[in-house]
């Protein structure tokens, strides 16, 4: 039996396909682009930080030099916090906030959740228009809506209480929105496994949907708390007592005789600190959830 050398067939440059320089890997890009990329990235971290920074910088000021330029507080001081302790009950006001935004988030969470589970499971009459009024009540702005929801929250009786805070808004459009997209993405094959596996879409959806879910139903619920953590106008105009929540206590250290910012960045800095625990044990399912959904 005799063998024969054969020679390989010569790879042209035809056959390679032509690749972004902005997708080769980071350890192949020049020095130059990845200075560049570490450059504009820590200028961006740097304008992002820094305004939380200042806040505490004048909140550990002494109250007499809340308007000091340096940016080391020096010397160190707890005279704000300390007066904002015992002008104004902190304490109550943020029990009184965790609760308004924990109440929100719940019902903005779990509604989200059984609106976009039926757009992405079911095929009915009307789905696609329906789906559209979500989205579209999305963009009306609050100011047109703001004051037909006082008014019928004046008729209900719910001025300076949270329900009337919490009422409208038990449904976010965008809630439903990122909801739905990840349930599009959900395999079908492990919903017809349940399906034969004889649980009900009920069951379906508790058991095998949502535990698959978890990074996401923890980054939309941390972004939904954030949000109503924040807000603002609507508390502000249902809310007639100053020391509720503490959106409108921080509130009280702004007046017509002067602003005692001393005070407003120590309250502010105290008002962050739930947030930020929150993020701190979360911040992997958020950062999952992003990369997965593409959203940025």
């Amino acid at each position: 039996m005799a063998f024969a050398l054969v020679e390989a067939p010569a790879r042209t440059a035809a056959a390679v396909p032509d690749r972004d320089p902005g997708d080769a890997p980071v350890a192949t890009r020049s020095v130059g682009r990845v200075a560049t990329g570490h450059v504009v990235l820590a200028a961006v971290t740097v304008f992002s930080i820094f305004p939380v920074y200042w806040m505490f910088a004048t909140a550990f000021r002494r109250p007499e030099d809340s308007l000091s330029v340096s940016p080391v507080p020096s010397p160190f001081s707890l005279d704000n916090f300390r007066y904002v302790w015992e002008t104004i009950p902190m304490a109550s006001m943020l029990v009184n906030t965790f609760v308004m935004a924990a109440a929100m988030s719940v019902s903005q969470l779990l509604v989200a959740i059984l609106a976009a589970y039926a757009f992405a499971r079911w095929t009915f009459f009307g789905k696609q228009l329906l789906f559209l009024l979500f989205v579209g009540s999305w963009l009306v702005p609050f100011q047109v809506t703001m004051i037909p929801n006082y008014l019928l929250i004046s008729q209900m009786g719910l001025l300076n209480t949270v329900a009337g805070i919490v009422i409208p808004n038990l449904c976010s459009a965008f809630g439903v929105l990122l909801m739905r997209q990840h349930m599009e993405a959900f395999p079908r094959e492990l919903l017809d496994a349940s399906q034969i596996d004889g649980q009900n879409s009920w069951s379906t959806l508790w058991k095998v949907v949502l535990p698959n879910m978890r990074p996401a139903l923890a980054a939309l619920g941390i972004m939904l708390f954030i949000s109503a953590w924040n807000e603002y106008l609507w508390p502000s105009l249902i809310m007639r007592q100053s020391n509720a929540v503490v959106q409108i206590g921080i509130r009280g250290f702004l007046g017509a005789e002067g602003n005692n910012w001393g005070a407003v960045m120590a309250a502010s800095g105290l008002a962050c600190l739930p947030i930020f625990l929150i993020y701190l044990f979360l911040q992997r399912y958020v950062r999952d959830a992003f990369v997965r959904s593409g959203l940025k």
